[in-house]
Parts: structure tokens; sequence; C-alpha cells
């Protein structure tokens, strides 16, 4: 059984670990606010840079002259996934799922005899990857050198999976993030991201627009800001999804701290009850000697 002492030191350490858990769930919900806007806000951007991508892909789909980002490489071999973690943690089974999420799809791809290799974004996921593929996983962008990545961070990622893609490094580039729900839910999710997939295209949707100077021209311009704009919202959610893990683990590991507290300090009254009866037992026995 431990002593008084040590009891007395587990219950300290214990209230000390609870006040950097208390204080660490309230920051991270002070920054999931601001988080959830900029992941929500950037949503209907997206959203509505995918229809007027679909208008122009349906005018020039399957077409030679169409650009390299849509109709591809006319292959499906060489795989890339873009895996987004974060950077710091204490968020939960953040990103373990989406290790998960990426580790499933790279077995996937290889059972269907592809080739798959790893551009790895954010400190948290590479180990794990990297002990699982650890020749596939050469390629990165760090984005712990910035406070909140931004734009700029999404447009220099994008101009290098582009500059890999027009460098004949891989064949198909696939995004692994997470999205968003609330602060309990951030699910892992995988989109195409190179070639660009030509949207689906609602019947009647745009049967009367046409562009100028041509539908070539226009997305040789807009299919870069496309994958830039996608690996921004996948950076705008991992920020949201963090802060929402980190305050939701942080609430159950100051709960969980206040319980042993509890408990330690109930086990600390019994010994300590024990300790002076104990004492009073020998004291008794010593005067009736006498």
């Amino acid at each position: 059984m431990a002593s008084l002492k040590e009891l007395k030191g587990r219950i300290n350490s214990v209230k000390s670990t609870q006040k950097i858990t208390k204080a660490k769930q309230m920051v991270a919900a002070a920054k999931l606010r601001k988080a959830q806007t900029a992941a929500e806000a950037a949503r209907p951007y997206a959203s509505r840079l995918a229809a007027v991508m679909a208008s122009l892909a349906g005018k020039v789909a399957g077409q030679d002259s169409a650009p390299l980002l849509m109709r591809g490489t006319g292959s499906d071999q060489r795989h890339l996934l873009v895996v987004v973690n974060t950077d710091k943690g204490l968020c939960g089974g953040l990103n373990s799922n989406i290790v998960k999420e990426a580790r499933a799809q790279a077995r996937a791809l290889e059972a269907a005899g592809k080739t798959v290799s790893f551009y790895l974004v954010g400190k948290k996921g590479r180990a794990p990857i990297r002990r699982d593929f650890p020749a596939a996983a050469a390629a990165g962008y760090d984005t712990s050198l910035v406070r909140t990545p931004g734009f700029d961070e999404a447009s220099a990622i994008a101009h290098e999976l582009i500059a890999m893609f027009e460098g004949g490094k891989f064949d198909v580039a696939h995004l692994v993030s997470p999205v968003f729900k609330n602060a309990l839910t951030q699910e892992p999710v995988t989109q195409q991201l190179i070639p660009v997939p030509a949207p689906v295209v609602t019947a009647g949707g745009d049967a009367v627009v046409e562009y100028e100077p041509g539908e070539e021209e226009i997305l040789e311009a807009l299919l870069p800001r496309y994958v830039t704009t996608q690996v921004f919202g996948a950076l705008l959610e991992r920020e949201a999804s963090e802060q929402g893990a980190s305050m939701t683990a942080m609430d159950n590991a100051t709960r969980n701290a206040g319980e042993l507290i509890q408990k330690l300090t109930i086990q600390y009254n019994r010994s300590r009850q024990a300790a002076i009866t104990t004492e009073l037992i020998e004291i008794i026995a010593g005067a009736e000697a006498l």
C-alpha cells in the first residue's frame, strides 16, 4: 500500500495535470469558433467553383485540347496520397483516424497492383506512415513553421503538387483530410485531387452559358486555382477538426483527472485514518502497560 506521502504527491501531481488540461480545453474552445467559422465560410466558395468547373468540363471533356490537369496522363498506375495531419498532438484520435484512412487507401491501391507514394502535410502523421511505408513517404510540406496555415501555404502545396504531376512523378493524386462536423465528430475523407475530376452537371444547368475567350483558356487558369482551393479547404477543415478534437479530448481528460483525484483522496483519508487509529491503539496499549 502506498504511503501517505506518496498518495499526497500523486494527488498534487494529478491536480497539476488537471490544471493543464483545463487550460488547454479553454484555449481550444476559444480557437474553435474562429476555425469553424473559417472552414464553413470556405465551403460555399468551393461549391460554387465546383459548379463552374462542371460547366466548363462538360464542354471540353474527352477532347485532346483539354488541359493536362483535367485529361490526365492517360494512365492510373502511379498514385500519390496527399495526407493532411495536424502539427500538434493532444487532439484525441484525430490523427490516428486520418492515418488509418490513408493506410486503408494505400493497401487497397497496392492490392489492385498500383504504385503508391505519399505527400505528407503536418507532423503527426509522418512517423506511422513512414514506419509502414518507409520507401513511399519521401515528399511533404512543413506547416509547423506558421502559426495558422492559410492560402499562401495552400498555394505553395498546390504549386508543388502540380509541378510533380507535370514532371511525371504520379498519375493520380488523392487528398486524405478530415472534415469537421462538430466538436465530437471529425471524419477523414479521401477525394481525387489530380487530375481534376469533372463534377456531375445537372440537366439543363448551364445550357445558355457561353465563355469568352474559350473553355480551354479559362480552364488553364482555373484548374490550378481549383487545386489550391481544395488544399486550402483541407487546411481549414484540419484546423477546425484539431481544435474540436482537442477541446473534447481535454474535457475528457479534465473529468478523468477529477475522478482520479476523488479516488486518491478517499484512499488517502482511509490510510490516514488507519494510521491515526494504529497510533491511538499503541498509545493506549503503552499507557495500560505502565
